[in-house]
């Protein structure tokens, strides 16, 4: 039986440095925890406005956290000459800015004197070390320069009445020795990720490019910062940003900000774009309605500004798209990508600002696709695979490039240098291209199936080290979060692929009903019927394999998955026993027990119909804990004390049921993680634990 590896014709000599071939397999490393984690991080690419230098950070990981590190990088963006390092502290440096005249780069560190993070800015063309040019009180980030060059704007903390940076100081120091240390609420939510909210909010700052003067916060007594549900558009993590941009004139900042986030146990928040003059006064808005609206981005002849538009108001999921309207606003908006049936992730503009490129999941992996800007088809801008991420456009560039990262399940991400013309990407930097290429994985091998609904399905599929197709693996069935997610040829620390099948499984992946990048509607399949159906699509691709590949061995599989993996993983306890054993981190409880708890809960209720009140039976019925008589599959499970999107609780529940119906079950609390196992000593932990979990009831 032949497998396809996933290599695009046209892209295999740009790719055969970085891919290893699996024809060469024999002799080559087996995967280690080690190998794995302490691979150094490339971070996204800046690049300078002329087109010639690309600034990016690296970090290089350690299981003892007080020794990692992350420093600046430069590389030229032809490809000339190896990247060198640019800064050098004990501090981590991210989000480098470069100046409009190239010559400067301005990003985010706490250096040894800081209490938190400040702004820095490094002379590239001249040399020197670089120079802090805010105090602020609380963490500064994000920095972007003026176009004039004269200024920098970045995001920072701020208590609501502090004028500035010593009424900050002050309502710090107030509530760092406060005896008592109650939280107390009345709106909603009141935690996000691994985090308490308090009264601190996100605001837009603008300080002098030489560091002269005090830094002015552009929100300060503003009536919209005054809004009793105002804060940064939300996403993954604990933090928010406000995603700003300079306007072409200097004289303003766009951004994207909620104001109903305290509504938001009942209704959806959506964002809107504000503008906010840097001399002062009260931000007006730009965008209305029931979509929500960011990232906004202006092309390169000031004519047009381009953003990110999700009609997500009474939806469970909605295709993310990018309008456009003329500059300065008139209230015109025209959709750029209407007919793109995928989601769009990351844009930006041509010099000459006819077009679009764009980042969107497609089938597993993450394609560049080029737009009309004025609207039109959009179109692969190469014929390759794995993941491109951080798209970047040079305005002045002599011909037009993007730079980009880039790296498969087998590449580390590495930054590339990518040509539209030629359609092909080169290599800028090869930080870990040579221990890649020493370890014996292969590319992710890939099948599709039609499931009950007459979907047609995409899987992927990872081979142990060693692999001998006439010998019989036991199969790993991963189940990936989400669920608006997919699985993408990609590394992952969390759940890698190839550290799974190490000891010798084959892990299948199924993009199962509710996943990304396969259109809207197959992710909105799962309305109403969060669990079953996806769960059996997940069974359905595990016969699938079973039946294709003659060298899995159908006797002995095994399920895991974390977040909606997990739930699912909770639902196989409940519903299968054609599983040996299972493997569930952060998983749920009942749907209820998740509501309840999260710190997300209004979607829950449009998932389901309304709420459990109201739909009590339907509610009930795809709960795993409601049917705890069906209880017997060993169960590994796994939560972080520090997860306030899927509670402890859930998981504190179904390890109490598994000991009360005398299923074995293994129970691993992590007190200092949240929602992802992300330390270093706790991450080899969790493998070495599910490796063992896997080899006791697998072989």
């Amino acid at each position: 039986m032949t497998i396809r590896p996933l290599l695009g014709a046209t892209t295999a000599a740009a790719l055969l440095l970085l891919v290893p071939s699996p024809g060469r397999a024999q002799g080559r490393e087996p995967l280690a925890h080690e190998t794995l984690f302490l691979m150094k991080r490339v971070g996204s690419p800046a690049v300078s406005p002329d087109g010639k230098w690309v600034a990016f950070s690296v970090s290089e990981p350690s299981y003892d956290e007080k020794k990692e590190a992350s420093d600046l990088w430069i590389v030229p963006a032809d490809g000339s000459a190896p990247p060198r390092r640019l800064t050098s502290s004990k501090g981590g440096e991210s989000a480098a800015a470069w100046s409009p005249d190239s010559r400067k780069v301005a990003f985010s560190a706490k250096r040894e004197d800081d209490e938190v993070a400040q702004v820095y800015v490094i002379d590239v063309a001249g040399g020197g070390e670089a120079r802090r040019i805010t105090s602020s009180p609380l963490a500064a980030r994000s920095p972007a320069w003026s176009p004039d060059g004269r200024s920098i704007a970045f995001q920072g903390g701020a208590y609501p009445g502090a004028a500035d940076a010593e009424a900050n100081r002050k309502a710090a120091a107030e509530r760092k020795d406060a005896k008592s240390k109650v939280r107390i609420y009345e709106s909603f939510p009141i935690r996000r990720w691994d985090k308490w909210l308090d009264d601190t909010q996100t605001h837009l700052f603008v300080v002098s490019a030489d560091g002269e003067g005090a830094a002015r916060d552009l929100l300060a007594g503003s009536g919209l910062a005054a809004m009793p549900g105002f804060g940064g558009p939300g996403g993954e993590g604990s933090s928010e940003d406000l995603e700003h941009e300079w306007t072409p004139d200097s004289r303003a900042l766009v951004f994207a900000a909620v104001t109903n986030r305290h509504a938001s146990a009942y209704e959806p928040v959506n964002a809107h774009l504000y503008e906010v003059p840097v001399a002062g006064g009260e931000p007006r808005v730009l965008t209305t309605g029931s979509a929500s609206h960011g990232s906004p981005v202006f092309a390169p002849d000031g004519r047009s500004l381009c953003f990110h538009v999700e009609q997500e108001w009474g939806k469970i999921y909605a295709l993310g798209r990018v309008s456009c309207a003329a500059w300065p606003w008139t209230g015109a908006v025209t959709g750029v990508t209407s007919a793109f049936d995928r989601s769009v992730s990351e844009f930006a503009f041509s010099p000459d600002s006819r077009t679009l490129y764009l980042t969107a999941e497609d089938a597993g992996f993450v394609k560049v696709f080029s737009v009309p800007a004025r609207g039109g088809a959009a179109v692969p801008l190469l014929d390759s695979r794995g993941v491109y991420s951080g798209i970047r456009v040079p305005e002045g560039a002599s011909a037009p490039f993007l730079v980009a990262s880039w790296g498969s399940a087998v590449n580390p991400s590495e930054i590339v240098r990518i040509d539209p013309l030629a359609k092909k990407h080169t290599p800028l930097t090869r930080f870990n291209a040579d221990r890649a290429a020493a370890l014996d994985w292969a590319p992710l091998q890939e099948f599709w199936f039609e499931n009950a609904q007459g979907r047609r399905l995409h899987n992927f599929i990872a081979l142990p080290p060693r692999f001998d197709p006439s010998k019989k693996y036991p199969l790993l069935v991963l189940m990936h979060g989400g669920h608006a997610n997919m699985w993408r040829d990609s590394i992952t620390l969390r759940w890698n692929y190839h550290l799974l099948a190490s000891p010798g499984y084959v892990v299948l992946m199924t993009d199962y009903r509710g996943s990304t990048g396969y259109g809207e509607q197959l992710t909105l399949d799962i309305l109403g019927d969060p669990l079953r159906g996806p769960a059996d699509d997940i069974n359905q691709g595990a016969d699938e394999a079973i039946k294709r590949y003659p060298f899995i061995d159908g006797s002995r599989q095994a399920a895991a998955g974390a977040s909606y993996g997990g739930h699912l993983a909770n639902w196989l306890e409940a519903t299968t026993d054609r599983y040996k054993c299972l493997i569930s981190h952060a998983g749920l409880s009942s749907l209820q027990a998740q509501w309840a708890t999260s710190d997300t809960i209004h979607h829950r209720e449009l998932m389901m119909g309304g709420p459990f009140w109201e739909k009590g039976a339907a509610w009930t019925d795809q709960s795993p804990i409601a049917h705890a008589a069906n209880f017997r599959t060993p169960m590994l499970l796994s939560v972080g004390e520090n997860d306030f999107r899927v509670p402890l609780n859930n998981t504190l529940e179904m390890y109490a049921v598994l000991q009360r119906m005398r299923v074995p079950a293994k129970l691993l609390v992590w007190p200092d993680e949240n929602h992802w196992i992300l330390k270093g000593e706790n991450s080899r932990v969790f493998y070495r634990e599910v490796h063992a979990w896997l080899a006791r009831w697998l072989k």
